[in-house]
């Protein structure tokens, strides 16, 4: 069976073949003339200076040099298309990789999202990307080129002398062991370090987007000895790559010039009855310092395939994963719907566990108004959620206009709902493009829905209107502001089913008001579901549902519900004292 990270890798390399076997093949072109070139000068040497001689035949000297030059010229330019060659392909990598694990963000369902946290995704789409791309740049196309050279610099030794060469290659087990012995060393630091810079991410992007929190809570300088703890960990773990990373070159170098020592011995005391012509000597010392070479750079390649390998891996568990990948493409298309949701004998669980909803069944009708009451952890959100299909239930059936929403193409579904959450999300992007979402919605829609929002007073005052660039997450805005976009939004695209998870909570009563007379006057046609904490804002609701540790315990509209004198009646009640 093949190594899972081989194939891994092979999947990587398919749609580059073409491209690295030409890349190759000038490696291998610039590789002959690294082997041909001391090949001249010995027979300079030995032919020519040795002897005096400026003319050997129809050969001298300048056209021996001539064709040194030229093959060092043609070198080089084959090389530096090779250079470019294999850097396009990086790019290559880095480009479909990062779409890919960009899509599969945008293809998981919310239970990965749940349980990835955000600086994880960025180290994977960013740091492990560029890891990759490397093994590309530098090692993928130019071990090529260090394999031919050595194995064709160890065949032309061997022509020459095979005594001398067997004596010289006795420094190549002690090559092995050390490379040995420090790649294992290394693969254990490599995955240490890897864990240890994506926990540092990790706590770096939740430190950024949780500086507001920070700040109320004064605990800079408990995140800032956490963040030292990190970086000191992460140091460390470079500091012990820094160190066998230094010492494998030194090692090298060293059995290097054993090798060449060797040589001049051999020669000088005619060891074994070895004597060899100033050039051929020179050529031996030439080609051992050229097999040095690409060992040496092999050798050093070491932590990039590492660093490489540990990144292919923690890429491809996720890419390879499809358990959370949510299926956009299948299912039945919903042009129109009329709104109606049931749930029947619903049961749910985050955990598969701990249930959420136990046997929940109610029904919505078309353009009916109805809000979930309960208090916090009774479940109202999770209902939001398993009507978008965020989540999969374990128990029962949810329908839309009688269709199990499990055959209803998601995207299809979700085109037909709105939510509207209590901290809606703005991207750093103008007006218009929050409320649009990359739709086609005209601008005077946009401007319609902006007015239906009560939100025109607050986007005209801006300075370039519906065109101003939100900072990152809407912090230019308050809490009020970035509800009205949201509203702006929901309104623009028109769902049939609205979902308002207490989506006022944070706007003035005033222009609650306005807003409420909107989302009146839109109820009147769509299906809509409030979740509610301030009871006074559903008293006129068709109906509300009241929930408690996941369970339905009351149904009806607020006047019968209080009439009832049950859970709900001295839910508001309290309420109402809590605000006297």
């Amino acid at each position: 069976m093949e190594n899972k990270t081989l194939i891994r890798v092979k999947k990587m390399l398919k749609p580059h073949m073409k491209a690295i076997f030409i890349v190759s093949f000038l490696s291998l072109l610039v590789s002959l003339g690294e082997i041909i070139n001391p090949y001249l000068i010995k027979i300079v040497i030995d032919e020519y200076l040795s002897k005096n001689l400026y003319t050997n035949g129809i050969i001298t000297v300048s056209m021996i040099g001539a064709i040194y030059i030229g093959i060092v010229l043609l070198e080089n330019i084959i090389d530096l298309i090779a250079r470019m060659a294999t850097s396009i392909i990086g790019e290559d990598v880095i480009y479909d990789l990062r779409n890919k694990l960009f899509k599969y963000t945008q293809y998981a369902n919310i239970p990965f999202h749940d349980r990835t946290p955000a600086g994880k995704l960025f180290v994977r789409i960013t740091n492990d990307v560029e890891d990759i791309s490397t093994l590309f740049k530098e090692v993928v196309t130019t071990v090529i080129k260090d394999i031919i050279l050595i194995i064709g610099i160890i065949v032309i030794m061997l022509i020459f002398s095979i005594k001398l060469s067997l004596l010289t290659f006795t420094v190549i087990p002690f090559v092995v062991f050390f490379t040995g012995i420090m790649t294992i060393l290394l693969n254990k630091i490599y995955d240490k370090s890897k864990i240890i810079r994506t926990n540092l991410n990790t706590f770096l992007a939740e430190s950024i987007y949780g500086a507001k929190i920070i700040k109320i809570f004064n605990i800079q300088s408990e995140k800032r000895a956490e963040c030292e703890k990190y970086t000191r960990d992460f140091r460390n773990t470079r500091f012990q790559e820094g160190i066998i990373q230094s010492l494998l070159p030194s090692i090298m170098t060293i059995l290097e010039n054993v090798a060449v020592t060797i040589i001049v011995l051999v020669c000088t005391y005619k060891i074994y009855g070895i004597t060899l012509e100033v050039g051929l000597a020179y050529v031996f010392i030439t080609y051992i310092k050229q097999l040095f070479e690409p060992i040496t750079r092999i050798v050093e390649n070491i932590e990039v395939v590492e660093e490489a390998v540990v990144s292919i891996n923690k890429v491809y568990d996720i890419l390879e994963e499809r358990e959370y990948l949510e299926n956009l493409e299948n299912g039945i298309e919903l042009n129109r719907i009329e709104g109606r949701i049931e749930f029947k004998n619903v049961w749910f669980s985050y955990d598969n566990e701990n249930w959420v909803l136990e046997d929940v069944s109610f029904v919505v009708e078309p353009g009916e108004s109805v809000a979930l009451v309960g208090k916090t952890g009774s479940g109202k959100t999770t209902i939001t959620n398993l009507i978008n299909r965020f989540y999969e239930i374990q128990k029962g059936e949810i329908l839309i206009d009688g269709i199990n929403i499990k055959d209803i193409n998601i995207r299809s579904l979700r085109s037909h709902i709105g939510i509207i959450l209590q901290d809606p999300f703005i991207f750093a992007e103008s007006i218009k493009d929050n409320i649009r979402l990359n739709k086609s919605i005209l601008d005077e829609d946009i401007y319609s829905a902006i007015q239906l929002a009560s939100a025109n007073e607050f986007v005209d005052s801006l300075p370039n209107g519906i065109e101003e660039i939100s900072n990152e997450r809407g912090n230019s805005y308050s809490a009020g502001q970035k509800q009205l976009l949201a509203f702006a939004r929901i309104f623009a695209h028109n769902p049939d089913i609205f979902v308002l998870d207490e989506a006022t909570a944070n706007i003035d009563t005033y222009t609650e008001g306005l807003i409420q007379k909107s989302i009146d006057r839109l109820s009147k046609e769509k299906t809509a579901i409030f979740i509610a904490h301030r009871l006074s804002t559903i008293v006129n609701v068709d109906k509300i549902i009241v929930l408690s540790k996941g369970k339905i315990i009351e149904e009806g509209n607020h006047t019968e519900l209080l009439n009832r004198g049950g859970y709900y009646s001295k839910l508001y009640n309290s309420y109402y004292e809590s605000l006297g």
